[in-house]
């Protein structure tokens, strides 16, 4: 199960710092919990630095969400993604699906 905090940068800035495996027992916390945190920010950083484990529910809902937050014009980053999950999102080529831009 994943865990997460949500750090307000200022009015229009959030950190979602999340915690845990980003697999399908996942989705459903991330998709009636933190989504709906989101509307309030224009500027929207995930912080993947606890998170050990992504699989392909955990990517397709990353995808989702990250094209969902474009659609709404939100700024969106990605950071502290540990060497094991960037090699899979790299394999998968990831980044060229959702942006370079978007991984810090």
């Amino acid at each position: 199960m994943i865990a997460f905090s949500i750090k307000a940068i200022s009015e229009q800035e959030a950190v979602i710092c999340l915690d845990g495996d980003l697999d399908i027992d996942s989705t459903e916390v991330v998709e009636e919990n933190i989504l709906p945190e989101m509307e309030s920010y224009s500027q929207i950083t995930f912080d993947f630095s606890k998170v050990p484990f992504v699989d392909s529910s955990g990517m397709g809902l990353l995808l989702n969400i990250v094209h969902a937050l474009h659609d709404q014009h939100k700024s969106i980053k990605i950071i502290n993604v540990n060497e094991d999950v960037q090699i899979v999102f790299d394999l998968l080529q990831i980044p060229e699906i959702i942006g370079e831009d978007i991984f810090l």
